[in-house]
């Protein structure tokens, strides 16, 4: 499938007017070059990196980076993997086209450029959504069309940087999705959402599992008069694991059922008693 364009491009976002501000193709020092210190992206995977300056020794960079004069030297733009990766490769020089931008543009294309390759975790674009708007006055409707995306996705990409800090870093670390953690946010102040990310980690659970145990979890705790009737034996066992935070089944015979609850050790089976009402539960 095509993926789609973003915006109206990078060339868009940095506008020119006359011909002395017209870029400029040079070969300029690599040492002369700094990295944007509002790079969106904080993460570089270090094996790619490697074949990436394995490849440009062979064959050489092709696609010039974009940079912009800063003090003595430059300041990057676009291509800071290219950067990094000729770096590795020992070039002491780099192609690149020389453009003038204003603070606000160089977190916009940096941005953009990410969302194109799809380089941002979803902290890292909740982060920068969110630079635009507080740094630079940007409403959520001129993020959406400065990137090429909806509000709608502007407003639930933010909605990430709600959660606890130890949720966001299992995003960082691609331990969870985005759409995992949504489902998460619906538990916001619930106990059960340690849980619950514990499980989604521990048992890969996909993102409509995660969403139906968390949708469980708030008809199980919430008024009686208001909870829905489960109408399977998966939604009673998904009631009772909600409930109780660990993995639970519900098994039915012909005359007998029976409800099978796991543990991971003695002091979580002590847990489980103390959840059951079952006295000698408490005991640490």
């Amino acid at each position: 499938m095509a993926k789609k364009g973003l915006g109206k491009g990078l060339g868009a976002l940095i506008t020119t007017s006359t011909a002395a501000e017209q870029p400029r193709h040079e070969m300029i020092p690599i040492d002369s070059i700094s990295p944007n210190p509002m790079q969106p992206r904080r993460r570089f995977n270090e094996e790619s990196l490697e074949e990436l300056a394995a490849s440009l020794k062979e064959h050489g960079l092709v696609q010039p980076i974009i940079v912009r004069p800063k003090g003595t030297g430059y300041e990057i733009l676009v291509g800071e993997r290219r950067w990094r990766a000729a770096q590795l490769a020992g070039a002491k020089s780099i192609p690149a086209v020389i453009r003038d931008a204003e603070a606000s543009e160089c977190l916009q294309i940096a941005l953009v450029e990410n969302l194109h390759r799809d380089d941002l975790n979803g902290i890292e674009e909740a982060t920068a959504f969110r630079q635009l708007i507080e740094d630079f006055g940007l409403s959520q409707d001129e993020v959406a069309q400065k990137v090429g995306k909806s509000r709608s996705a502007v407003a639930n990409s933010l909605r990430l940087l709600q959660l606890p800090v130890e949720v966001q870093a299992t995003i960082v670390a691609e331990e969870i999705t985005p759409g995992h953690a949504r489902a998460l946010l619906a538990l916001q102040g619930d106990p059960y959402q340690a849980a619950l990310l514990q499980r989604i980690i521990e048992e890969d659970l996909s993102v409509r599992q995660t969403e139906e145990v968390a949708r469980a979890r708030l008809v199980g705790s919430g008024d009686a008069t208001q909870r829905e009737k489960p109408q399977s034996l998966g939604e009673y066992a998904e009631l009772i694991s909600a409930s109780l935070g660990t993995k639970v089944k519900v098994m039915q015979g012909k005359r007998k059922g029976k409800i099978i609850i796991e543990f991971k050790g003695e002091k979580d089976l002590r847990r489980l008693m103390a959840e059951l009402g079952v006295g000698a539960g408490g005991a640490e």
